[in-house]
């Protein structure tokens, strides 16, 4: 039976087509008065019209009573309060009350990407941040979790291998070394190492490295280098003047992503109009933080104090970061692929890449249940116009 939250995204659509999708991604529902629609034979009840939401009209009375009914929505983000994709703009929408106006009781928390998988699984919170689809899919095998993608905010990998400079010329020296990693080795760069013939474990170690301070560790003696984000460690080094050489996982041909927004299918069936409303606020904050990066990395800045700054962020760094990721973002956007829509064959080529060189044990995994890009195509018109009520 077609999933109750994909009916709902079909209710407020439009028929959204999504050129980037196969067939099987439509989502086709009747008139606009119809109660059911139908897979196969097998009839579906959708919500009523009153639940529907409109552009410039009111947010329907029906609909706030089922977002309330929701409770506290609990996200958690993934690297602090940092100025990053699927961070920066759940706080920009926090920050001008979008999630207020749909009717939504959000709580914020600051966290660490890999930390959130089991929280996410146990429903303990309901959203967070991830740093690729490929770790999502990663820590759903290991957790045994219904994560849900909702929202791929960039199209493209933003993690790299940053190595001391002449330490490491050729990606075949890396054979014997040890790497310092923030939790795991990032997706991108396992892959890309896998391509040239080297598996974790095996041909090279990786040890954890603590603190986010690049500074700190080009300085570890045993470590050869470490992964980071092209937004955030080579700016902080050039800044300082320390040389280093950057391994870019897109120019050896591996596909990526990043900022990923995901739930769980938990959440997402009980509570379907209070996971796209959401998605339509976080939607709406990215839109305001590329529109305005400096305005939207200074909200980030804001939260980051407010919260004791446990990470040392600066605010050139966190400018920085954002005026980096906003135009990777920006770039990324196409007709029928708007801000922040899920492309799911661009998402299965990349798994399927990883696994053909030996991630997910060689065995592409499948991504039906792993990304419904339904979600947010029903808070688009078929132009791409994010649907906003007003007079909430």
């Amino acid at each position: 039976m077609l999933p109750r939250h994909a009916v709902v995204a079909a209710l407020v659509a439009s028929a959204l087509v999504i050129a980037a999708c196969s067939g099987d991604d439509e989502v086709t529902i009747g008139s606009p008065d119809s109660t059911t629609v139908s897979e196969g034979s097998q009839p579906v009840e959708v919500l009523p019209e009153d639940f529907d939401v409109q552009d410039g009209e009111p947010f329907p009375a029906a609909r706030c009573e089922a977002n309330q009914e929701a409770g506290t929505i609990t996200y958690l983000s993934s690297f602090d309060f940092a100025a990053t994709a699927s961070i920066v703009d759940v706080l920009v929408a926090d920050s001008k009350g979008y999630y207020d106006e749909l009717c939504l009781d959000v709580e914020l928390k600051p966290s660490f990407s890999v930390e959130n998988y089991p929280l996410i699984a146990a429903n303990d919170a309901q959203f967070s941040s991830g740093g690729s689809f490929s770790e999502m899919v990663d820590f759903a095998g290991a957790n045994d979790a219904g994560f849900v993608a909702l929202a791929v905010e960039g199209r493209t990998g933003i993690d790299a291998l940053i190595t001391k400079d002449d330490d490491i010329t050729d990606l075949a020296q890396l054979e014997g070394e040890t790497i310092g990693v923030k939790g795991a080795i990032t997706p991108s760069v396992k892959a890309m190492l896998a391509q040239q013939g080297l598996i974790e474990g095996e041909d090279y170690e990786t040890v954890l490295i603590e603190g986010f301070d690049p500074l700190v560790h080009i300085a570890i003696p045993d470590i050869v280098g470490f992964p980071g984000y092209k937004s955030n460690e080579p700016l902080q080094l050039e800044a300082a003047g320390v040389p280093f050489t950057l391994y870019d996982p897109s120019e050896y041909d591996i596909p990526g992503s990043f900022g990923i927004v995901y739930t769980n299918a938990t959440f997402l069936d009980e509570h379907p109009t209070a996971a796209q409303d959401f998605m339509r606020a976080t939607m709406q904050g990215l839109a305001d933080a590329i529109a305005d990066p400096e305005a939207a990395a200074a909200i980030a800045l804001e939260a980051i104090d407010a919260n004791g700054n446990t990470m040392f962020l600066s605010p050139e760094g966190e400018q920085a970061r954002w005026a980096v990721e906003s135009q990777l973002v920006e770039d990324g956007v196409a007709p029928g692929a708007p801000l922040g829509l899920p492309l799911p064959d661009q998402l299965l080529e990349e798994v399927t890449t990883y696994a053909e060189i030996g991630l997910f044990d060689g065995v592409p995994p499948v991504i039906d249940t792993m990304v419904d890009p339904t979600v947010l195509a029903g808070v688009y018109t078929d132009a791409g116009k994010l649907i906003w009520p007003t007079g909430s």
